[in-house]
């Protein structure tokens, strides 16, 4: 006789496995989870956006004779040097610590032979950096690590870092692992200690303090170089219209999808906006004070696709900023490197330890050995060859729409296919004219 039970036992949706895993570690450690990346949960994403191609009403350009230009330029606003780039995908800040030596110098071989610019990240600027970065944005963090006036000049243009999308309202983390003789020498710490980056800047409070530092900045760059702002993702109306008051000539806006070295997972999942929910409030701030394409917004967060590029610049941003995704490209958490990684016990897709420096990729280390596993040169031209079908697949969205310029892209050109990506992106539900949360609706 058949002695199956009619139903299958049922788990706990609030209670599962995985939250009730993470109980048992609170109660056996005492300490809260750590991690690198970014969010891991399902969130209205570009994804959730189709573009609607030109036919009858919309006539197509032909690729291969039709132009369609992808150069932007930034910083147009107040600097004597604005940054011209010839594709509209830059590389985020990523910290020389938190990756290594031949990982800076990698990106910046990258984003050369592609035509972008490569931005340095928290603890300073690197020679290997600098030296192969033809456009290099130095940020200017809370921390202050490594910061000195000779490399603000020696820099491109200059991130003055608010708020980052992964943990917008706190500060980054550096274990005492990955802190080796260099790093800090180069950031004026003691060797082996944990690092926690201040969450604001020590020297200014608010918006009027704000102006007054981007105004330092300019007189010790002589006003040659732009101004960026960067802001995590969380009030992005008022804190792009208060970066704009304040002076900024370019503002980075990052989404909770954006990656970290390493904060506390609750930031990472809980703290922070979808970057989808984020571009149209800041581009509605610098309409509303007439400022849309003369201050230049940069978009970052999750962004891994032509489609993705396409679709950001269609809502109204300037360019956008990928780290995740470059990282990637450099070879990271490649399956050519499973077993050291089931060693750690993780697998390649998942790996998110990058704070613990024992990446086998050689990418998120500072272990010598480890390094060189990463060949600079070779790692350069993959990043390149990202970045140009990057750029094509976007070229060629632009031009089923079109479009003699992607940023000619614009938000009819767009449609939902989830109420939710509807409402935050302002275009309408796919097959209707209905645009959630706008009124006459």
């Amino acid at each position: 006789m058949d002695q199956t039970p009619s139903t299958l036992p049922r788990q706990s949706w609030t209670f599962s496995n995985e939250i009730n895993s993470e109980i048992r570690r609170a109660a056996a450690t005492g300490i809260y989870d750590i991690r690198g990346g970014g969010a891991k949960r399902r969130v209205p994403h570009f994804d959730d956006l189709l573009f609607l191609g030109a036919s009858i009403s919309r006539y197509p350009l032909e690729g291969y004779r039709e132009k369609c230009d992808t150069s932007v330029v930034l910083g147009t606003r107040f600097a004597k040097k604005p940054i011209e780039l010839k594709i509209p995908i830059t590389i985020a800040g990523m910290s020389f610590g938190a990756l290594s030596a031949h990982a800076k110098e990698a990106l910046g071989r990258g984003a050369t032979m592609a035509g972008t610019s490569t931005t340095t990240g928290d603890g300073g600027m690197t020679n290997e950096e600098r030296g192969h970065s033809e456009k290099l944005v130095y940020q200017y963090l809370p921390s202050r690590y490594g910061m000195n006036p000779d490399d603000l000049r020696r820099a491109d243009a200059i991130e003055v870092v608010v708020g980052q999308g992964a943990k917008p309202g706190g500060g980054g983390m550096l274990l005492g692992q990955k802190i080796t003789e260099r790093v800090a020498k180069m950031r004026n710490l003691p060797m082996g200690i944990d690092q926690r980056s201040a969450c604001r800047h020590p020297d200014w409070t608010g918006p009027d303090d704000l102006e007054i530092k981007i105004l330092e900045l300019r007189e010790i760059t002589g006003w040659e170089k732009p101004i960026y702002i960067k802001i995590g993702g969380a009030r992005p109306y008022y804190d792009t219209a208060l970066a704009v008051k304040a002076g900024a000539d370019v503002v980075v806006l990052d989404g909770m999808q954006g990656g970290t070295a390493a904060t506390q997972d609750v930031f990472i999942e809980h703290v922070g906006q979808p970057t989808l929910a984020c571009i149209r409030p800041a581009v509605k701030a610098l309409q509303d004070l007439g400022m849309h394409r003369k201050v230049q917004l940069i978009v970052s967060g999750g962004i891994r696709t032509g489609a993705d590029v396409a679709k950001a610049l269609a809502l109204g941003a300037d360019a956008v900023a990928i780290g995740t995704a470059a990282l990637v490209a450099l070879g990271d958490n490649d399956p050519r490197w499973e077993d050291e990684y089931q060693k750690l016990g993780t697998t390649a897709g998942a790996y998110d330890d990058w704070h613990e420096g024992r990446d086998p990729a050689g990418i998120t280390t500072q272990d010598p050995e480890l390094m060189l596993r990463l060949n600079p040169v070779e790692a350069g031209r993959r990043l390149r060859n990202y970045l140009a079908v990057m750029t094509l697949e976007c070229q060629t969205i632009a031009r089923a729409c079109g479009k003699s310029h992607v940023h000619n892209l614009e938000p009819e050109d767009l449609c939902a296919l989830t109420v939710e990506a509807a409402a935050m992106a302002g275009v309408p539900l796919a097959g209707t004219s209905w645009v959630p949360g706008q009124a006459g609706y």
